[in-house]
């Protein structure tokens, strides 16, 4: 049986399966010549460069979302937010018969 190629690219996609190390992992994520998107160092695709300041832009913006949606869990009545946090609400089941 043939070896598969373990990197390459399909339908413009880069991919890499080759065993990462800590040294090709860093060299991956922080690339001061490149632009904010790089190819991963292991898997499918692409990731942040992280010498772009643009990257820590993107990420800054995740973060305060993702803050800001935390902090404001439930949009509702606060017994309706309870409820929906712990899974315990009442449930209505309608079964219709022909």
């Amino acid at each position: 049986m043939a070896d598969k190629p373990s990197s390459g690219e399909i339908l413009g996609i880069p991919y890499n399966f080759e065993r990462p190390s800590l040294g090709r992992l860093l060299s991956s994520y922080w690339q001061p010549g490149k632009g904010m998107l790089v190819e991963k160092p292991f898997g499918i695709g692409y990731t942040l460069n992280l010498a772009n300041w643009r990257s820590w832009v993107v990420l800054a913006v995740a973060g305060g979302l993702y803050y800001q949606q935390s902090q404001s869990v439930g949009g509702g009545d606060a017994g309706e937010a309870e409820a929906d946090a712990d899974g315990d609400g009442p449930v209505e089941v309608i079964v219709e018969d022909d």
